[in-house]
């Protein structure tokens, strides 16, 4: 006879802006799962994307379905099959399950495979259901054993972190490079905090001046500048915008005083292609940029610029084989790099203030003035 269902609370986005709190059946995890009750889940850029237009990008909403990817837990039932994992054991869920039958994925390149199920994507129908729920059957092989001393909110911050690693992966950059950051949201401070840990020196740049104040201040970043909000109307304009936004980027002094010189690497995090026209100028003849941020899918870029300076263009989308990499930076943080939890500028508890959470995430500072970086909900 089957185990019996319970009952857990579950939020589901039925449109823009329209988040409900239901009571839904969990069953028994399957043999090779665990159950696990999530205690904190940060607020990304596509969860905010769905809640405020019912879409992200160019992939709409089609039915009933629940936000949330950045999470961790504890887990309180293993399944039958499952070795390794103990009630009580905190882990950090990763939500992408490929399916692990394609040359992708023999290729260990599991986050391009084409039946790739991600956990609060539209992208599929039917969607693939997210993580702010109080319980999740997820299979154990995709759940993450977490340090005891590791907190839930820093186990959250493993995604975007892995999204961070991923990306400084691809870009691949020898000791003592020099690179710029596009955007200073938590993404954007995860890479450029990477890429120092890799011996770079890193510049940050972002529209928001209180973001890259607070990326100086806090050691994610050598140098930083904030980028003009103006932007021309033709292209013509708006190149001639990015040539100049680029030329800053040269003149950046970084920690021994100097201009940092030519770039050998951009990360592109904004998503915004005046960055991405930058990112084109500003690196070196050889260089590198690295498109991680998911802004307007089509756009105009300066692609001669890029031919004949060999600039390479890279694509990076989200992360495989990361999360025993980011666990292990996780319990070396301390010794002169930067604090990650202090990326979780606000927490809210409970489904009751998920609308104020998501509310908060969409801004850059809250009430205060204070930077608004990481949204964390904690159950």
């Amino acid at each position: 006879m089957a185990p019996p269902k319970s009952k857990v609370k579950v939020s589901v986005l039925y449109g823009a802006r329209d988040l409900r709190t239901e009571i839904h059946d969990i069953d028994h995890p399957k043999a090779n799962e665990l159950q696990v009750a999530v205690k904190a889940t940060g607020l990304c850029g596509s969860d905010l994307h769905y809640y405020t237009h019912g879409r992200n990008g160019d992939i709409i909403l089609q039915e009933p379905m629940s936000l949330g990817h950045e999470s961790a837990g504890i887990v309180i039932v293993v399944g039958s099959e499952v070795s390794g994992f103990r009630v009580g054991d905190k882990v950090a869920l990763e939500v992408g399950l490929p399916c692990g039958r394609c040359q992708r994925c023999d290729e260990g390149r599991y986050n391009i495979c084409k039946g790739m199920k991600f956990g609060s994507s539209a992208r599929r129908f039917p969607h693939s259901q997210g993580t702010l729920q109080e319980r999740i059957n997820h299979p154990a092989a995709w759940c993450h054993l977490l340090p005891a001393n590791t907190s839930l909110d820093l186990g959250a911050l493993l995604e975007p972190l892995s999204v961070a690693i991923h990306a400084n992966r691809r870009a691949n950059l020898p000791s003592h490079s020099t690179a710029i950051v596009f955007g200073a949201g938590t993404v954007g401070l995860l890479t450029a905090a990477m890429a120092k840990i890799s011996g770079s020196t890193v510049i940050i740049a972002d529209i928001d001046a209180g973001r890259v104040d607070f990326a100086l201040s806090n050691g994610f970043a050598d140098g930083g500048f904030v980028v003009d909000r103006k932007r021309g109307k033709t292209v013509e304009q708006r190149l001639e915008y990015a040539k100049k936004t680029a030329s800053l980027a040269g003149n950046i002094e970084g920690l021994s005083g100097e201009s940092i010189g030519e770039i050998d690497a951009v990360f592109e995090c904004s998503g915004a292609e005046a960055c991405l026209q930058a990112a084109i100028y500003a690196t070196r003849p050889g260089g590198k940029v690295v498109m991680i941020g998911m802004g307007t899918p089509v756009q105009t870029l300066p692609i001669s610029e890029a031919a004949l300076r060999e600039v390479d263009l890279i694509g990076s989308f989200r992360y495989a084989n990361t999360y025993t990499e980011g666990i292990k930076i996780l319990g070396e943080l301390g010794s002169g790099r930067p604090d990650f939890l202090k990326l979780v500028t606000h927490k809210f508890h409970g489904f009751d203030g998920l609308e104020e959470a998501f509310e908060m995430a969409s801004r850059t500072a809250d009430c205060d003035g204070r930077p608004v970086l990481k949204v964390v909900v904690e159950v």
